[in-house]
C-alpha cells in the first residue's frame, strides 16, 4: 500500500500552448471531481483545489468530502520519528446531495470517494506535522481503476501542485465510455491502466445455476479488495460474515485506520458475488456523515437498519450500541495494511523455513483442538463485548447470529502463510485471495441455484411456430419454493457445508433486503433473454417449410402473427436499430410467403386494408391511419 509509484505526465502540444479544457460530459462519465483537501491547523479540513470548479457546490458536499478524506483524530498512529512520510489509500461512500440525484428516482444515489492521504511528520513544522489528501469523486465504484489512478495523481499533486488535477482530468475525459463488465486499457500520460470494470448495477450477473468459468473476472463490486489480508485473523468467521451479508444484516466494522476499515467493508461486499448487494454500505463512516444523527437517535430496542459501516472512531461503539454485529479487523501498525498472522503469531513465527512460504496450520486457527486458555479468552471476550476495544484493539467478531454454514477446512488448508518476507507475503496474498474468492463464488452460486427453475428460458420446440408469444416464466411463490426445497434437499455441495437448519438461511434471505432486487433483476434478464431467443428463432425459421405443414386456419393465424411482429420491429427500427431493420426485412419476406399460400378470397379480404397493402409491397414506413393506398392485387 505504501510503495506508490510516481509517474511523470507528458503534456501534448507545443511548449506554451494552452491545452483545451476537458469536455465536462466526457469527464462526467468517469468522475465527478478531482480534489486536494488540506488539513488546516486553525480551520480544520479545507478544499484547497477542485476540478472542475464548482463540482462540490451541492449542499454540504464540500464539507462531507473534506471530513471523509482524513483519518479520525482517534485513529492517528504515526511513528514517532524526527521526520517521516506516510502515504495511504482508502475509500468512502456518501449520499449524493445534488439536485440531479434527488430527481433520479426513489432509489438513493451515492458518491464514491477514493483518497490518497499523505501524513508528514517534521519537527520543524507547526505542531510537528501536516497532512493533505488527493480525492477522486465518482458515481461509479471502480475501485480497481481509481486506486491505480490515485497512485499516479497523488504523488503528482505533491510534485507539481493543483495543476495536476486538470492535467489528469484531460486524460480521463479522453477515455472512451465505461464498458462495464469488460476489460479496458485506458491511457494516462506515458502509461496505460489495464482494468476489468465490475458489472453495472443493474446487471444481475450469471445465471444462478452456472458457475463462472473464470473467478478472476469480477462478478460483483470490489473484486480487487484484499480479502485475505483484511480478515487474516478472522478466517474462521468468514462463513458467518458471508451469511450476514447474504441476509442483509447490519454490521459495524472497526479498524485502527481508514485503509483497513474501507478494505474490510469492500471485502465483505465482494464476498457475496455474484449476488448483487443491495444494502447501504459505507467503507469509511464518520460522525460528519448526514446519516449519523439519524442512527445516533435510534431508541433503545429499536431495530438498526440494514447497513455495513466501517469506522475507526471508537465513539461509535457507544453511540451505535444497538447494532447487533460488530467485527474488529486490522492492526494498529501504521506501516502496513497487513495484519498479524493467523492465531496471534508474531511475524517471525510463520510456517515457512527462513522466510519461505508454508501452509497455514489449522491448529493455529483453533479448529481442531480444545484449549482451556483459548476457551477462557473467548468467554472473556464475549462477556466484555465490543467495548473491550476501547482499551485494546483485537481482531474479533461479536454477534448473536447463529450461522448455518460451517467453515470449509479444505479451503483453509490450501491457504499459504508467507512467513517473514513482505515481498512473498504480497504475492501469497494474491494466491490466497484467488482461493477464497473461488470458494465463496462457488458457495454463493450454489446457494442461488435453487432459484434457477424460476429464471429458466425456453425456445420453440422443433417444428413448432416461433410466431407466438413465448410462455411466461414459472411464477414464484415463497411457500411453494420452501416446501419444494425442503423435499429436494440442499444439494451435494451445500449439504456438506451447512448444518441441519439450512432452510432458515433461505427463509432469512427471502425476507431480507437483497432478495427482491436481485430476483427482480434476474427475472427481467431472463425475460429479455427469452425474447431474444424467440426473435432469433423467427430469423432462422424456414417459413415455406413451416407453413407447408399448417392447416388453412393455422396459416391465417400465422399471417396475422407475422404481421404483428413486423409492425413491432418496424416501430423499433425508427430508432435506427440495425438489428430491427434486418429482422423487419426477414419478416416482410415471411409475410409475403404466408400471404401467397392463403385462399384467394382471404387474400382479397386482407387487401381491403390499405395499410396491409403497404406492408405487403415492402414499404419501409410504418403505415399511418391517413394512408391513401389503392387496393391492388399483389
Amino acid at each position: 500500500m505504501n510503495r506508490i509509484p510516481s509517474v511523470s505526465m507528458r503534456r501534448n502540444g507545443a511548449a506554451g500552448e494552452e491545452e483545451a479544457p476537458p469536455d465536462p460530459a466526457a469527464l462526467a462519465r468517469w468522475a465527478r471531481a478531482f480534489c486536494i483537501i488540506r488539513f488546516d491547523l486553525e480551520r480544520g479540513q479545507l478544499v484547497e483545489a477542485c476540478f472542475p470548479q464548482g463540482a462540490l457546490d451541492a449542499a454540504g458536499l464540500d464539507r462531507l468530502v473534506a471530513f471523509s478524506s482524513f483519518p479520525d483524530s482517534m485513529s492517528h498512529h504515526l511513528p514517532r520519528h524526527r521526520s517521516s512520510v506516510h502515504d495511504s489509500l482508502f475509500s468512502f461512500r456518501v449520499p449524493d446531495p445534488s439536485p440531479s440525484a434527488s430527481l433520479a428516482g426513489s432509489r438513493r444515489s451515492f458518491l464514491y470517494g477514493f483518497v490518497f492521504n499523505r501524513q508528514r511528520q517534521d519537527e520543524r513544522l507547526p505542531r510537528g506535522g501536516e497532512q493533505k489528501s488527493v480525492v477522486i469523486l465518482s458515481h461509479a465504484p471502480y475501485s480497481s481503476l481509481f486506486r491505480l489512478l490515485l497512485q499516479i495523481l497523488g504523488p503528482l499533486c505533491f510534485d507539481i501542485g493543483p495543476s495536476a488535477l486538470s492535467m489528469v482530468a484531460s486524460h480521463v475525459a479522453a477515455w472512451p465510455a465505461p464498458a462495464t463488465g469488460r476489460p479496458m486499457e485506458l491511457p494516462i500520460g506515458s502509461a496505460a491502466l489495464r482494468v476489468h470494470l465490475p458489472p453495472a448495477a443493474d446487471d444481475p450477473g450469471p445465471p444462478p445455476a452456472l458457475l463462472p468459468a473464470n473467478p478472476s473476472v469480477p462478478y460483483g463490486l470490489f473484486h480487487d479488495a484484499d480479502l485475505f489480508a483484511a480478515f487474516r485473523g478472522l478466517l474462521l468467521h468468514l462463513w458467518t460474515l458471508w451469511e450476514l451479508m447474504v441476509i442483509g444484516e447490519p454490521v459495524l466494522v472497526v479498524a485502527p485506520s481508514p485503509p483497513q476499515c474501507s478494505e474490510a467493508v469492500a471485502g465483505l461486499v465482494s464476498l457475496v458475488a455474484p449476488l448483487s448487494y443491495s444494502v447501504d454500505f459505507r467503507p469509511y463512516f464518520t460522525i460528519h456523515d448526514p446519516d449519523f444523527a439519524r442512527l445516533n437517535a435510534l431508541a433503545e430496542g429499536e431495530v438498526f437498519p440494514p447497513m455495513v459501516l466501517g469506522v475507526t472512531n471508537l465513539f461509535f461503539l457507544k453511540s451505535l450500541k444497538s447494532i447487533p454485529n460488530v467485527v474488529s479487523v486490522g492492526s494498529p501498525n501504521p506501516n502496513s495494511t497487513r495484519v498479524l498472522p493467523v492465531g496471534g503469531q508474531s511475524p517471525g513465527s510463520g510456517n515457512g523455513i527462513n522466510g519461505s512460504p508454508g501452509r497455514l496450520k489449522l491448529d493455529k486457527l483453533s479448529i481442531n483442538r480444545f484449549s482451556p486458555t483459548g476457551l477462557l479468552n473467548s468467554i472473556k471476550l464475549r462477556r466484555e463485548g465490543p467495548l473491550s476495544l476501547m482499551t485494546e484493539h483485537k481482531e474479533a467478531l461479536w454477534s448473536t447470529y447463529a450461522p448455518t454454514t460451517k467453515p470449509d477446512t479444505s479451503v483453509l488448508n490450501r491457504l499459504i502463510d508467507a512467513g517473514v518476507s513482505p515481498r512473498i507475503e504480497e504475492s501469497m496474498s494474491v494466491v490466497n485471495n484467488e482461493i477464497l474468492r473461488r470458494h465463496f463464488l462457488e458457495l454463493t452460486t450454489n446457494f442461488l441455484a435453487p432459484f434457477g427453475p424460476y429464471l429458466r428460458t425456453t425456445t420453440p420446440s422443433e417444428g413448432s411456430s416461433p410466431f407466438v408469444d413465448p410462455p411466461l416464466l414459472s411464477p414464484f411463490q415463497v411457500d411453494e419454493f420452501i416446501n419444494g426445497l425442503s423435499a429436494r434437499g440442499a444439494g451435494k455441495f451445500l449439504s456438506k457445508r451447512m448444518r441441519s437448519n439450512w432452510l432458515d438461511l433461505y427463509r432469512r434471505f427471502l425476507e431480507g433486503p437483497n432478495f427482491v432486487p436481485w430476483f427482480r433483476q434476474r427475472r427481467i434478464a431472463a425475460e429479455q433473454e427469452q425474447q431474444r431467443l424467440w426473435r432469433q428463432a423467427r430469423m432462422n425459421v424456414d417459413i415455406e417449410k413451416l407453413i407447408s405443414k399448417l392447416s388453412e386456419l393455422e396459416r391465417i393465424d400465422s399471417f396475422n402473427a407475422i404481421e404483428q411482429y413486423l409492425l413491432r420491429e418496424m416501430e423499433n427500427s425508427r430508432t435506427g436499430a440495425v438489428e430491427s431493420i434486418t429482422v423487419s426485412q426477414k419478416l416482410k419476406r415471411d409475410l409475403r410467403a404466408a400471404f401467397n399460400v392463403l385462399p384467394k378470397d382471404m387474400q382479397q379480404l386482407l387487401l381491403s386494408n390499405p395499410k396491409r397493402v403497404v406492408l405487403l409491397r415492402g414499404s419501409n414506413e410504418v403505415p399511418g391511419f391517413d394512408d391513401n393506398v389503392s387496393q391492388t392485387s399483389l
